[in-house]
């Protein structure tokens, strides 16, 4: 975005008429945090929270028509509703998601709706073997990307194969690590669309399991 060298520690800013991410240094960072205002590019925060009280339950999550076992869903402002992507061979691949089966989701899970549009996302591995409930969380959307990525590089056969389930239940104990509990009631928590002004040490990779 300018003639600033990158660090290996850094922050993405999100393009909003296409989803990709752009790495930044910090000034370039900062010029898009303001989430009212009209512009191309937004700057993804650094917020993580769990939903202990997560309600998904097999036939929802089959619902979702998500074929394999994790999906990652964000609220596209250019095109005004939810889409939903899931991991594979080929990196990062989007699902027709029934509108009808997420609102039901939403309607059981309000707390959800902290989601800010294009920057965060919503995490969920549904239940599985030895898994009876879904994991939920909310997380930077560079994150879900990164995950992604991993996965795309040790992805074995139709369902990822084992060093990719492996890889999954790792990421997945560092986010829970990280994650605050989401409060019940969204509206006493601050907007999602306030970025953090941490620095984050996070990079990312671009790019069945369970």
């Amino acid at each position: 975005m300018c003639g600033e060298p990158i660090p290996d520690a850094h922050q993405h800013v999100v393009d909003l008429e296409s989803h990709a991410m752009m790495c930044t240094c910090r000034p370039c960072y900062l010029l898009f945090t303001d989430a009212t205002a009209h512009m191309r590019y937004r700057s993804v925060p650094d917020r993580y929270l769990s939903f202990p009280d997560f309600d998904l339950g097999l036939g929802q999550w089959d619902e979702l028509e998500i074929p394999v076992g994790l999906a990652f869903f964000f609220r596209s402002s250019k095109l005004d509703r939810t889409v939903a992507f899931y991991p594979g061979p080929a990196g990062a691949t989007e699902s027709e998601l029934p509108l009808a089966a997420w609102d039901g989701v939403l309607a059981r899970n309000p707390a959800l709706g902290l989601a800010a549009p294009d920057t965060e996302a919503l995490l969920i591995r549904g239940p599985g073997p030895g898994r009876p409930a879904a994991d939920c969380h909310l997380v930077p959307v560079d994150a879900c990307y990164e995950l992604v990525g991993r996965l795309r590089r040790l992805w074995k056969a139709f369902d990822g194969g084992q060093e990719a389930r492996d890889e999954l239940t790792a990421f997945f104990d560092r986010i829970a690590r990280r994650s605050v509990p989401a409060p019940a009631d969204p509206a006493s928590e601050a907007s999602g669309s306030a970025v953090s002004n941490r620095a984050s040490g996070r990079t990312s990779g671009t790019g069945g399991v369970r």
